[in-house]
């Protein structure tokens, strides 16, 4: 009887000291294990935060999130998260409160960073929070900055691009070789006028001085029958002869001078056209394949860059379903009823 009596002892001591270091445990994991300073802050988005949620400094636990509480401030929901830390741990002026997770697979925590003030906030005091970045959401959104780029700025650019190689293609086969053919023709027109006017000029000089010699004999024959009013007249048409004489001279020197111009120009014309002929051809041709080829290849970029993003949007919802698919699990099997 006595040995049944003493395993009975046994037995429930031993429960018993079971039961003590389960709830020592439970509130060593908890972090309610002495007296405790409450602090709040205020987040926008508290995604991965709830009851218990560990408080660090600094990466070094010193509590645990007790409450969340959604408030509404100038139309726009914010919540207020209740922590608390160890009795007396001292938390500077200027602390920031920051949603982290210490990997990928880490549970998020609130880590405080220590600000620079020397005061300490009192307990109860505000300590300034601030959101966690969500990397998938970044990736995604550059995706699709990505694929609108592509759709409303690369294609468009690509197609006027296209559109005026064209049409300076067009213009260099068609509207450059007429003109050039037009300057040329002119030029020749012009040469061969210069020429003929030179030639003529000479003899048209030859001729008014002879006519001007003539009329100087002639009018000093009539001088002497003329009274000295006439003679005054004859003398101001004569000084007007010997003055239209020298303008024609003047010109006839201009135009031998235009026709040396225009013979250099013509002959730079048929030197500019005959030796770019071939490599204005051949850039426009280079220039068209270019365009064709960007132009060909334009549709499989963009579908390659969507796909990159669909592929990016999947990783991201497989591993938000299931994290454990980055330590090479599988899945878990879809529990929905066939159709």
């Amino acid at each position: 009887m006595r040995n049944n009596r003493i395993n009975y002892v046994v037995v429930g001591g031993f429960v018993l000291a079971m039961l003590v270091g389960l709830v020592v445990s439970l509130a060593l994991l908890t972090g309610r294990t002495g007296a405790t300073d409450a602090y709040f802050t205020v987040y926008r988005n508290v995604a991965g935060i709830k009851f218990g949620t560990q408080v660090l400094y600094e990466g070094y636990p010193i509590g645990q999130v007790e409450e969340i509480t959604p408030m509404e401030r100038d139309g726009t929901m914010f919540f207020r998260v209740d922590f608390t830390v160890a009795k007396g741990w001292r938390i500077p002026e200027g602390s920031v409160a920051r949603v982290a997770s210490s990997g990928l697979l880490a549970a998020v925590t609130v880590n405080i960073d220590a600000g620079p003030g020397g005061a300490a906030l009192e307990p109860g005091s505000h300590v300034a929070g601030k959101e966690a970045d969500n990397i998938f959401a970044a990736v995604s959104s550059v995706a699709s900055d990505m694929t609108n780029l592509t759709e409303q700025s690369l294609k468009p650019l690509l197609a006027n691009i296209d559109r005026t190689v064209s049409t300076v293609s067009g213009l260099l086969e068609g509207d450059v070789q007429e003109l050039f053919g037009q300057l040329s023709s002119l030029a020749q027109d012009l040469s061969v006028l210069a020429l003929d006017m030179s030639e003529r000029l000479p003899k048209i000089a030859d001729n008014i001085e002879t006519f001007t010699v003539k009329m100087n004999r002639s009018s000093d024959e009539l001088m002497a029958f003329l009274s000295p009013e006439n003679r005054k007249s004859v003398e101001k048409l004569i000084a007007t002869a010997d003055a239209t004489v020298e303008s024609y001279a003047r010109v006839a020197d201009d135009l031998g001078r235009t026709r040396q111009k225009l013979d250099r120009f013509l002959d730079d014309v048929n030197t500019m056209v005959g030796d770019n002929r071939l490599d204005i051809e051949k850039s426009i041709v280079d220039l068209r394949y270019v365009i064709d080829s960007m132009a060909r290849h334009v549709d499989s970029l963009n579908q390659n860059m969507e796909g990159a993003a669909r592929n990016i949007y999947e990783f991201s919802r497989q591993i938000r379903q299931n994290p454990g698919l980055l330590l090479g699990g599988t899945p878990p099997a879809d529990k929905a009823a066939s159709r």
